[in-house]
């Protein structure tokens, strides 16, 4: 089973923002030498001729990879596995860190025009499936093999469902960015702890969620559909904790995924549930299996 990081945005130095492959590549190589097999870089929500900017260049890094591998050059060196698409889909109210001046309605022409000449290297996208037009889009997406999951979103728990209903199977960084638990509306964290079969996101660094409902998820979510992320961006260099901006506010992810799961064994949970969360679920969400 290989470790896959299925929601990174940057590492060190790199990170998707600047149009350069050797960025892409950089993320691929520091991720590689942490143990890290395959990742899935995450491009921000941008104006679309920038997202697209951003896709070309992780493009061109796929065609670099795979030419060195064809050529017989390789060593530790994480697998470009194609890109997550965290928006533009996303509720401006739930933006976290992301810049929500780009964000837009949910539409089947605008994916289409956005992702023309790299339909194929779309494996995730993340949206938020209140939104009007989200249904339509997420059974557009999920009759093409394209994984939906659901993020930055305001959904009541009715409303996640009917997103997953339609074909989404994952949340995005569960907890962070979306509508939390309530007594009386369990919104879609509650949903997603609650429904066995859609995957759950999970930032398991020491500061986006609590160690405490970090066991809390691995103690009520089915342990086949914990997916670890990095959810890391430019300036995560594991050692200096985790990038904010000045008024403190959390811009991305601190660890790598393998770095995240030795530190949750030290937690006390179950060792082969997290060593399932960074290569058995990842790998069996990617490729559509049970």
């Amino acid at each position: 089973m290989r470790i896959i990081d299925i929601h990174t945005h940057g590492f060190g130095q790199h990170d998707t923002r600047g149009g350069d492959p050797d960025d892409i590549l950089g993320m691929a190589r520091l991720h590689g030498a942490s143990g890290v097999e395959g990742i899935i870089p995450a491009v921000y929500p941008s104006p679309a001729g920038i997202m697209r900017r951003n896709m070309a260049a992780i493009k061109k890094a796929i065609q670099i990879q795979r030419k060195g591998a064809a050529s017989g050059v390789g060593g530790e060196v994480a697998a470009i596995l194609g890109v997550h698409l965290e928006g533009p889909f996303l509720n401006p109210d739930m933006a976290g860190a992301l810049d929500k001046s780009s964000f837009e309605a949910p539409a089947i022409d605008s994916y289409m025009r956005l992702v023309d000449g790299f339909e194929d290297m779309v494996r995730v996208v993340t949206l938020a499936p209140e939104l009007d037009g989200s249904l339509a889009l997420i059974r557009f997406l999920s009759d093409r093999g394209i994984i939906v999951s659901m993020g930055h979103s305001n959904a009541t728990y009715a409303e996640a469902e009917a997103g997953f209903r339609a074909g989404a199977r994952g949340v995005t960084h569960v907890f962070n960015a979306m509508r939390g638990l309530h007594h009386r509306e369990p919104g879609i964290a509650g949903f997603s702890l609650m429904e066995p079969d859609i995957y759950v996101e999970v930032i398991a660094d020491p500061y986006h969620l609590s160690d405490k409902l970090i066991e809390f998820i691995f103690r009520t979510k089915n342990p086949e559909r914990i997916v670890i992320v990095s959810d890391m961006v430019r300036g995560s260099l594991e050692e200096t904790g985790a990038p904010s901006d000045e008024t403190g506010r959390l811009l991305g992810g601190s660890m790598t995924i393998t770095r995240a799961a030795a530190r949750l064994k030290t937690l006390g949970i179950d060792a082969r549930r997290i060593d399932e969360a960074i290569s058995r679920n990842p790998e069996r969400y990617l490729i559509g299996a049970g």
